[in-house]
């Protein structure tokens, strides 16, 4: 599958500042972990920014990663309760 630019720089963004390791990154955003880390070679950002704003940034980009996952759990939660509900039936 190729990805694009925007996807390559966006995985970078999020595994440099979401505070979850690279492996976890990478599994979910469906990746390998070493292709993630050759992406952080090519499109790791020349500067961070301030240090307030880098630690907003990146508490930001935790809290929507752990929203994405959240909502996913959501979504395999109410297909199981479906599942066993019609199995009751």
């Amino acid at each position: 599958m190729k990805h694009t630019e925007d996807f390559k720089r966006e995985a970078v963004r999020i595994a440099l500042g979401s505070g979850l390791s690279r492996t976890r990154v990478a599994s979910d955003l469906g990746i390998g972990k070493s292709t993630l880390a050759k992406w952080i070679v090519d499109y790791r950002p020349d500067e961070a920014g301030s240090g307030q704003q880098a630690d907003l940034t990146r508490e930001n980009e935790r809290l929507h990663l752990e929203n994405r996952i959240l909502r996913e759990e959501r979504e395999i939660l109410k297909k199981a309760t479906e599942f066993c509900a019609g199995q009751k039936a």
